[in-house]
Order: C-alpha cells, then sequence, then structure tokens
C-alpha cells in the first residue's frame, strides 16, 4: 500500500477537525458580562478619556487641600517634607466630622499593624487561632467611611442639581429678538452651579419714547454656591429696579447699594456691565461697573475698549456711576466677557488672554454670533486641554445687522 493511501485512510477514520466548543457556552457569556459592566462603570469613555478625567480630579483635589495646607503651614517650615506631610494630613483631618475622623486613624492603624491571629501555648501544643487580619477589620472600616462619604456626596450632588436647574430658569435659553441686532449668549460653570449672570430684556427709559433693551452681563467675586446665591440676588434687584423708569447711572447707583447690603463688606462685591440699546437711534448707552472692558470692533476693523463707568457693585455705597455712548453700525461687533474666559489656564499655568480671543474675532468677523461663539469656545477647549476649570465663563457676543 502506498504512502498517499495510508494517510488517506488515516485521515478517514479520525474525521473531520471539530473545535470542541465551551461548556455551555459560559466563556462568552461571562466576557459579554463583563463587558456590559465595565460600560456601565464608565460610562462608554475610552481609557485615555478616563486617565484624564482622573488626572483632571487629581489636580482639583491637590488645589483644594493645599489652600488649607498653605494657610496652616509657616513660610519657614514649608520645606520641610515631614511638616509638609503633617499640614497635608490635617488638612484632610479638617474636612471630616470628628467621628469620621476616627475612623479614618483607626483604619490606617489597623492597616500598619502586622497580621492577624492569636498564638499561645497549651501544654506541649503550639494553638494558633486563626481569623480575620487587622488588614481587613482597617480594610472594613476605611469602606464604612467610603460609604459616609459618598452618601453625603450624592445628597450634595442631588441638591446642587436642583440648584442648577432653578439657576438655568433665572437665565435665558435663548436671546430675544431685537431690531438691528444679532445675539448670542452662552455660559460654562466651573463647578455645578456659577456666579456669572447674563440677560438682555425690553425696559422702559425716560429718555426714550419707546422700548430700550437692557443688556447685562455680571460676575459675582468666587463660584459655586455662595457666588450662585448672590447672582439670584442680583438677578431679581436689577428686574425690579429696572420696572421703574430711571436712567442707566442710577440704575448703577441703586444696584451698588443693594449690592452694598449683601456683600459681606465688600468681600463678595459683583462686577457688571449694563447697556441699554435703542433700536429707533442704534446708540448704545452704557456703564461699566468694573468688569472686563468689552471689546467694540467696528466694520473696519478697529477695537474700541468701553471703559466708562466706576467700582464694581458692593465696594462702596455712595459710589457715582459715568456712563459712556456709541453708536452701532452695520458690521459692528460687540463682545462681552467675564473674567473666566482669558484668564483660562492650560497645563503650564498660561492664560488665554484678550489677544487669543480678538485673534478669533478678526478671523471671524464675518460669520453669525452663534457660529463664532461655537469657534470660541472651541479655541478656549484646544488652549486649556485637560486643565481644570478654575472660574465661570460667559460669553455675550452681539452684531449690527
Amino acid at each position: 500500500m502506498s504512502p498517499q493511501s495510508a494517510t488517506s485512510r488515516s485521515q478517514q477514520s479520525q474525521g473531520p477537525s471539530v473545535t470542541p466548543p465551551s461548556r455551555d457556552g459560559k466563556r462568552p457569556r461571562l466576557i459579554s458580562e463583563a463587558n456590559r459592566f465595565w460600560q456601565r462603570v464608565t460610562e462608554g469613555m475610552e481609557l485615555g478619556e478616563l486617565m484624564s478625567q482622573f488626572k483632571q480630579d487629581a489636580q482639583t483635589g491637590f488645589r483644594f487641600y493645599r489652600k488649607d495646607y498653605a494657610a496652616g503651614a509657616e513660610p519657614a517650615q514649608r520645606p520641610g517634607f515631614l511638616h509638609r506631610v503633617q499640614e497635608l494630613m490635617w488638612a484632610i483631618l479638617g474636612k471630616l466630622t470628628p467621628a469620621r475622623r476616627v475612623l479614618l486613624l483607626a483604619g490606617i492603624v489597623l492597616l500598619l499593624l502586622p497580621g492577624g491571629g492569636a498564638h499561645f501555648q497549651s501544654g506541649d501544643r503550639d494553638v494558633t487561632f486563626s481569623g480575620p487580619s487587622f488588614q481587613f477589620w482597617g480594610g472594613a472600616v476605611l469602606f464604612v467611611l467610603l460609604m459616609l462619604e459618598i452618601a453625603d456626596r450624592v445628597i450634595m450632588k442631588r441638591d446642587l442639581e436642583i440648584a442648577r436647574d432653578i439657576q438655568s430658569w433665572l437665565l435665558p435659553a435663548t436671546p430675544p429678538a431685537v431690531d438691528g441686532l444679532e445675539i448670542a449668549f452662552a455660559t460654562r460653570p466651573a463647578n455645578t452651579v456659577a456666579g456669572d449672570f447674563y440677560d438682555v430684556f425690553a425696559r422702559q427709559n425716560t429718555s426714550a419714547t419707546s422700548p430700550v433693551f437692557l443688556i447685562a452681563v455680571a460676575d459675582v467675586a468666587g463660584k459655586s454656591i455662595p457666588a450662585a446665591l448672590l447672582m439670584a440676588t442680583f438677578q431679581a434687584s436689577l428686574k425690579t429696579l429696572s420696572a421703574t423708569p430711571c436712567s442707566l447711572p442710577d440704575l448703577a447707583k441703586a444696584l451698588n447699594q443693594y449690592a452694598c447690603g449683601n456683600s459681606q463688606g465688600g468681600l463678595r462685591f459683583t462686577t457688571a456691565f449694563l447697556a441699554e440699546y435703542d433700536p429707533a437711534t442704534r446708540v448704545l448707552n452704557y456703564v461699566n461697573a468694573g468688569h472686563n472692558n468689552p471689546m467694540f470692533r467696528r466694520s473696519s476693523g478697529a477695537i474700541e475698549r468701553l471703559v466708562a463707568g466706576g467700582l464694581p457693585l458692593g465696594i462702596q455705597a455712595e459710589v457715582r456711576y459715568e456712563s459712556g455712548s456709541v453708536t452701532l453700525r452695520s458690521g459692528d461687533w460687540l463682545v462681552i466677557f467675564t473674567d473666566g474666559l482669558v484668564e483660562a489656564e492650560n497645563q503650564f499655568a498660561q492664560e488665554y488672554g484678550e489677544e487669543r480671543l480678538l485673534n478669533v474675532l478678526h478671523g471671524n468677523a464675518a460669520a453669525t454670533p452663534e457660529a463664532l461663539l461655537q469657534r470660541m469656545i472651541a479655541e478656549v477647549n484646544a488652549f486649556v486641554g485637560p486643565t481644570p476649570q478654575h472660574d465661570d465663563i460667559t460669553c455675550m457676543l452681539i452684531k449690527v445687522a
């Protein structure tokens, strides 16, 4: 018999080669369940996105604890490593209640103790009692502490989400229709809620026969809950005082007097840019109360800064405010922003700056306000990169049709 025929008979006797299936399909099912679990935990984020988010959280947490460390450390003692560790530990402990501080310290001590179990001698025999180790109980104590902190965080997050919804009701979702103007605005809080304010609404002025439009952008010193509460009081006072016929400087003076009663001696002041636009004359009167000077770009490309005004609201009760005036023409741009936009920092602690903002404005003067606003936000995001946002960002763009 030839070798070829022997090989053929051997293959026939063995039958076709078949890969045995996995036991009851458990392995593919486990992989599928693991993938679903991972997608649920990460919310579909890629590994690079997770690392970027972790880096942002770490930087934010480090800055949070560093403030207390810097406040508690003596300047001459800061270089010492042990002193830095001590102050950092006290900064962390200071954020916990006394009971939770005890839990944290107990958990750390148990983790540092040697392995658990008891050993003693009975007669001629060595008896060893095996039980949960000290490390096990230390981990359990820290787990209980983690659950308590998560419960507080969930409650706080729920309250902040309610506050964010309420704040969104106070701010306009879309700009009103104003004859001769195209308007776009956007805000992005550094935290869940913000201390920035913006609005455009009609009001009756003493010198105008027809209604004029009040344009307001304000920034309360600080951020998060305290700034958001003061922002709400500013919005309420602005709407109330605007309902009474008065000039723009008188409106700013009344707002300042009201703000002085809620600024904690000037610590919680508010910068604001207030303007009135008369569609009949195309004249814009304004008062700049210590706010970032808005950029007024003429259709020719020339830049003017709107600076007339006075001190921020809430510093001195008896302050006189001056008003400025500009006549708007077709193709002109008005850019009003808060300091969070131009002071946004990248990972090298460099600020975005007004020069970059001007370059974007000059390069997109033919665009619509909505398109230019999106471009500005994209430019800021690209400049900042993974660095956490440290201040609220608000911008209002107005283009003269």
